[in-house]
């Protein structure tokens, strides 16, 4: 609820002679700031209201916050926070910034920049490039590095109080009903208690941090030079801030997933993951993506309730977040896919393509031989080896650490797609054996292609991590790859209807005793939900 109408400190924000400009200031509006726009500057007021996660009802509370907004954002975006400027009421009553009478409101100034810059303004225009999200994944990995560790508890205990905050924020509008509001949090609570163990495990190592805590895509934004930043962190509430780096992550792809733009959170989750080798957390993202469409969904209701738009564009929002939420929480079939073939059969641009359609969102963990050769040899996926990097036993190590991540993310219960040459049968059988053993359905894809135009797609081919040449190539069209029995499919065709023909295959049946069985209780239960889905 509003606490005071700061009517005053608006009336001389809004007053172009109070900066000294010509023309109309322009304003924006959240759910808990009002952002003035005055010539080259921008002024961020917070709004006097108490939320649940956030107490913004005396001017000092709002001074206190506004010092923390500039201190935390500083460290990632220090061009555009310029400082905290005081409004303080002067003798005669009118208001002037940083005076020596009554402090009366306070405002962040910062440094006004294109609108377009920001990253929910490029995914709004198609702007967005798998290199930029590359990019901003890799810029993500290293904010996380440096971000303090905290020990304040549980891993389970930081989720549960998130969720409080969900329970409680979803009480502030009338949206949704009483009962939808009581079951949805019933589900979450479930799936909570069945993540506990690795939510726990993971806070005793070190992966509960003080986070951005708002990383969507509207709080991410351009320079000028090209590099992605960070800006608009969580300074209101440590709790909300304080958690795991993945569950940070989380926001940027439910925002992705939730804007019809799956193939980049798809592929900011991988780029991250190949990055911090967090592997272990990967299993979580679904849950930790549901969490965020659960918070969208609050607190869009709030800003319903607060404009009075309880039944309209607003309140859809909010249900599309909330019933998003529920989507996330869905259960997905467990699979393991190999994409196989020489150099220039477009296995990597398949496997990318590939990924979001497979298990729960954002869809597969990709396991490429080619950046886990260069994370072997402690150097970036676009730099180069030597030849001595690719010698056979060298090869060897890489396709048994493919195998074993393969293995570790079904073990989970997360779907893997493997991208590899897989010229050699043991490679062949030793990536299909981890499907067994892990009682999964495995499709393994041979691309076939004339030589010809393995040639020219190798030497067309511009970055990546792939170092194949013409004269690898060669090498492998000399090879005997020995009886192929994957899925032969014609590598001339283009992606998207690869990608179909892949997706329209019957899933093959491990073979191991009882594997089957386990298999089949997975299947159903997989089907079962998506029943209900429909």
């Amino acid at each position: 609820m509003t606490l005071d109408g700061q009517t005053d400190a608006i009336s001389f924000l809004v007053n172009p002679a109070t900066y000294d400009v010509a023309g109309p200031v322009e304003t924006m509006d959240t759910h808990i700031s009002r952002i003035f726009l005055a010539g080259q500057r921008a002024y961020k007021m917070k709004r006097a209201v108490n939320l649940p996660y956030a107490d913004f009802s005396t001017p000092e509370l709002r001074l206190a916050t506004c010092q923390r907004e500039v201190e935390l954002n500083s460290a990632t975006a220090p061009e555009l926070y310029l400082g905290v400027r005081r409004i303080t009421r002067k003798v005669d009553g009118a208001l002037e910034f940083d005076g020596s009478g009554e402090l009366v409101d306070s405002v962040v100034e910062m440094e006004r920049f294109d609108q377009s810059a920001l990253l929910d303004r490029m995914a709004l225009d198609g702007r967005l490039t798998a290199a930029l999200m590359s990019e901003t994944a890799g810029m993500i990995v290293r904010f996380h590095r440096g971000a303090p560790v905290v020990h304040a508890g549980s891993g389970a205990a930081n989720i549960a109080g998130v969720l409080d905050i969900n329970r409680a924020g979803l009480a502030t509008s009338n949206v949704f009903s009483a009962a939808e509001a009581a079951a949805f949090d019933a589900r979450f609570r479930s799936v909570l208690a069945g993540h506990a163990s690795l939510l726990d495990a993971r806070e005793a190592a070190g992966k509960v941090r003080r986070c951005h805590g708002d990383l969507h895509l509207r709080n991410i934004y351009l320079l000028a030079a090209g590099q992605p930043r960070l800006f608009d962190c969580i300074e209101f509430s440590e709790q909300i801030a304080t958690i795991d780096i993945l569950y940070d992550l989380a926001f940027l792809l439910m925002d992705l997933w939730h804007r019809g733009l799956p193939e980049f959170a798809n592929l900011v989750a991988n780029r991250y993951l190949d990055e911090a080798d967090d592997e272990d957390g990967f299993i979580l993202l679904p849950f930790f993506m549901a969490i965020r469409a659960a918070v969208r969904a609050h607190v869009t209701a709030t800003q319903a309730e607060q404009s009075g738009d309880a039944s309209g564009r607003l309140a859809g929002e909010a249900r599309s977040y909330f019933d998003l939420a529920l989507d996330l929480l869905t259960e997905r079939p467990v699979r393991l896919i190999a994409i196989g073939g020489l150099s220039g059969s477009g296995k990597t641009t398949i496997a990318e393509a590939l990924a979001e359609h497979i298990g729960a969102p954002p869809g597969a963990r990709i396991v490429e031989s080619d950046r886990i050769r260069k994370a072997m040899h402690g150097v970036s996926s676009e730099t180069r080896l030597p030849d001595k990097a690719y010698r056979p036993g060298v090869s060897g190590r890489v396709y048994r650490e493919m195998a074993w991540r393969a293995e570790l993310m079904l073990a989970q219960g997360a779907s893997v797609v493997a991208d590899a040459v897989f010229d050699r049968p043991t490679d062949r059988e030793r990536i299909g054996h981890v499907a067994e053993s892990q009682a999964v359905p495995f499709q393994g894809i041979w691309l076939d292609a004339a030589p010809a135009l393995l040639r020219r797609r190798v030497e067309r081919r511009k970055g990546g991590p792939s170092d194949a040449t013409v004269d690898v190539l060669s090498r492998q069209l000399q090879k005997d790859t020995g009886a192929i029995g994957w899925q032969r499919l014609n590598a001339a065709g283009s992606a998207k209807d690869i990608i179909s023909e892949i997706l329209e295959l019957p899933l093959a049946l491990a073979k191991r005793p009882g594997a089957t069985k386990r298999l089949n209780e997975r299947t159903t239960l997989a089907q079962a939900s998506n029943m209900k889905r429909t």
